[in-house]
């Protein structure tokens, strides 16, 4: 089972009481498809959010959830009640794969993927495109009953992801290749990453297109779009030449940061190829690709968008290609290290669910352009527009995004991302984007670790947030910290730094940190002398 997660929280309590609601999305069927053309509009659905008026914050959280379950419970009832007919799979003939040992190293993340799904677009009775999956690789043997069950749902799920416009498709002679990502969250808030690579398949005269999907635990949306390519290539000989190759891929560990496997593999007229398949040095880049980012919006722009970000606002990103949609949004999650995102996150609403923007709660939400009016009649949020025909990039924001971040601070990011070139390969922008948005939590929020008091007895350690942010010098800064120390994404980290032992930290941020510390003693001495 997939779902959408969503928390709700109350920002006036000194420690964060967090609540989680669990939206279990069921597979869809072209019947669900079909239910776009006549679900409620969006008008019904503010009058059920809005029709609550609690005078506690505890009933406004408890009202949210009550209307959350009512309509997504209505939702799943739908799901549940439509037939889906069993698609057409190509055999594979392939070796099962059902030793418990190499399962659990699959689910664990060290092999590069879980399955390879290969989603056309069939012709129903009535006319209509629906997705079903046609080619599975692996064939999963040996599950019980329930294990099969979940693994249907979550199948007939990627379809909706890999054709979100719905039923309205038609055969085409040409089609633009692209690739994108979604994220599946299991039940348990564990994440799968969805890597989709649309195309139009091999033929003579109009054709729907056709979605490559492979569904991993490990984020690298570089590395799997090479892995695509090879995919393509051996597609365009035949089926049959794609199993050899993933068969190769999955057996092979997933390499380290900054590591290279090669997997060997025969093509006809070739021979034997070896694909080397390189891990970016900087793993928590290595899902990011910060050109498409920077060619939507300007300097200014990502400025603003990271700020709503980092106050955990409703932030819709409108775009006409999935590919854009996809790659802006997981680079905006990505400024946020070393935080993370703790809310709802939907790189691509499928239209279906176009629903969700009317949620109360925190969301990062891609949009495609098609659907923009039923987005741009909200309030309280930021809907950012991607398209090149644009007018305005901001279509609906509060007005004081420019004001949420410390000016001093805000400068250093505009003046360091001025370092980037205009032709930049992935690694030089990703380095230069570093270089800009770390060093701003490094300077607002890095003094973290001083104010963890822990005692002699192995106990987790506590966290003085008042102390910490009255030690901020700067006005403006103190400000923002005092705001930030409420959001989720901060409770998390500082939990987890809570847990662990008083011990030197690892990774990049805590080595940002520590030059940042030692930057500073140098210039406190060269003042006394």
């Amino acid at each position: 089972m997939w779902l959408i997660h969503i928390n709700l929280r109350n920002d006036k309590q000194s420690r964060e009481i967090r609540r989680s609601t669990l939206i279990p999305v069921r597979a869809m069927s072209g019947e669900v498809t079909r239910r776009i053309q006549k679900r409620h509009g969006l008008k019904n659905f503010k009058q059920r959010w809005s029709t609550v008026q609690p005078s506690e914050d505890e009933e406004v959280e408890r009202g949210a959830l009550k209307r959350l379950s009512t309509m997504w419970s209505s939702f799943r009832a739908k799901l549940n009640r439509d037939q889906v007919k069993e698609p057409c799979q190509e055999s594979l003939d392939s070796a099962p794969v059902d030793t418990t040992a190499r399962e659990q190293r699959y689910m664990s993340g060290h092999y590069f993927f879980e399955y390879l799904v290969v989603v056309s677009l069939k012709k129903s009775k009535e006319g209509a495109y629906e997705p079903q999956i046609t080619y599975q690789f692996p064939k999963r043997d040996g599950m019980v009953r329930f294990q099969k069950e979940e693994e249907e749902k979550t199948l007939k799920a990627i379809t909706l992801f890999c054709f979100p416009e719905g039923i309205s498709w038609a055969p085409l002679t040409e089609y633009h290749s692209e690739t994108f990502s979604f994220v599946l969250t299991e039940i348990d808030g564990s994440r799968r990453n969805g890597y989709c690579r649309r195309l139009l398949p091999h033929g003579n005269g109009a054709r729907p297109p056709e979605a490559f999907c492979i569904i991993s635990r490990l984020a690298c949306f570089g590395l799997f779009s090479k892995i695509f390519d090879e995919v393509e290539k051996r597609h365009q000989i035949s089926m049959a030449m794609i199993y050899p190759f993933m068969q190769s891929l999955r057996e092979a560990a997933f390499p380290a940061p900054g590591n290279t496997v090669k997997i060997k593999s025969f093509v006809p007229d070739k021979g034997t190829e070896i694909i080397s398949l390189t891990r970016p040095l900087d793993s928590w880049l290595e899902h990011v690709d910060f050109r498409t980012l920077f060619r939507c919006l300007t300097n200014e722009e990502v400025v603003l968008v990271f700020a709503a970000a980092v106050m955990e606002r409703r932030i819709v990103f409108i775009a006409v290609e999935l590919s854009t949609l996809s790659q802006v949004i997981h680079a905006v999650a990505a400024l946020l290290y070393p935080f993370t995102w703790q809310h709802t996150f939907i790189s691509i609403v499928p239209e279906i669910l176009i629903d969700v923007v009317m949620a109360p709660t925190p969301y990062l939400l891609g949009v495609q352009k098609r659907l923009m009016d039923q987005v741009t009649d909200q309030t309280d949020l930021l809907v950012v527009d991607l398209s090149e025909d644009r007018k305005d990039t901001f279509l609906v924001q509060i007005g004081d995004e420019k004001s949420i971040l410390p000016p001093k601070l805000q400068d250093e990011i505009l003046q360091a991302l001025r370092n980037r070139k205009e032709k930049s390969t992935v690694e030089e922008l990703n380095s230069v984007v570093s270089e800009a948005f770390l060093p701003f939590f490094v300077k607002t929020v890095g003094h973290f670790d001083l104010y963890v008091t822990r005692n002699s007895k192995g106990q987790p350690g506590v966290f003085q947030s008042r102390a910490f942010y009255k030690t901020i010098k700067s006005k403006t800064t103190r400000h923002f910290v005092k705001k930030f120390l409420q959001t989720q994404m901060f409770d998390l980290f500082i939990q987890e730094v809570e847990q662990q032992p008083a011990s030197p930290q690892q990774g990049i941020f805590h080595k940002k940190i520590v030059e940042y510390q030692e930057q500073k003693k140098k210039e406190k001495a060269k003042k006394r002398h």
